[in-house]
């Protein structure tokens, strides 16, 4: 592959059509169910279409699908490799026991300070998880580094845009210079730019067609 590489397609249908063991790591923040219920239910007004964002809401990522996901993301990973997924505390009980049926090894939550208060009626919520999963062995870059990765959210970007040093911290733990990093669901890039910020290379994928235009004017821009 090149450099770097953008499709527009299906997550599961794109990861069917990859190679078994063909990528480093996943790092990933599928569009979860339970964020479309806190859209509905009015907790949060950042993700809706309105005069304070010029973004679609993009299609859900039903809970009912988690299985073939996380067999694709096992399969395409090669041996002794991470996989990162984004979540909120509902998603994260109903991945991890999907994930060890599928054969990874859930080592823990990691936890994404935003360092403020953000969305919900009680007890709002300040921080987002990070599932951290393993296929076999493999020791992370640094042992100096906390569970918990501190940075502020991203203001007028994609909806539901994730820090690039988060994602870097992600990147740089997990893999070595010119290794292939995943993110099925790549929205505007973030991940393909930390990749690409760090010498690494990138496959993005994302079944609509703004973020697939948005991910891909990114990396051009990164690479000159």
């Amino acid at each position: 592959m090149s450099e770097w590489t953008v499709v527009r397609a299906d997550a599961v249908a794109a990861l069917r059509r990859m190679p078994t063991c063909s990528c480093h790591l996943v790092v990933t923040d599928p569009a979860y169910e339970s964020m479309e219920k806190h859209r509905k239910g009015g907790t949060t007004n950042r993700l809706m279409k309105s005069k304070k964002s010029s973004n679609e809401w993009f299609p859900v990522f039903p809970n009912l699908r988690f299985t073939a996901l996380m067999e694709q993301l096992y399969r395409v990973l090669k041996p002794n490799c991470h996989c990162y997924v984004f979540c909120d505390d509902e998603t994260s009980d109903v991945l991890k026991p999907i994930a060890r049926r599928c054969g990874f090894d859930v080592r823990k939550r990691l936890v994404w300070d935003k360092t403020y208060i953000g969305m919900g009626y009680h007890y709002r919520a300040m921080y987002e998880f990070i599932l951290f999963m393993e296929k076999g062995k493999r020791p992370l870059a640094s042992k100096s580094v906390g569970d918990i990765l501190r940075a502020k959210p991203v203001r007028g970007g994609y909806p539901t845009e994730k820090p690039e040093s988060i994602c870097a911290t992600l990147i740089e733990q997990s893999t070595d210079s010119g290794n292939i990093v995943l993110d099925p669901f790549c929205g505007s890039g973030t991940v393909g730019a930390a990749a690409r910020g760090l010498g690494r290379r990138f496959l993005g994928v994302d079944i609509q067609k703004s973020a697939v235009k948005l991910a891909r004017s990114r990396l051009s821009r990164i690479e000159g």
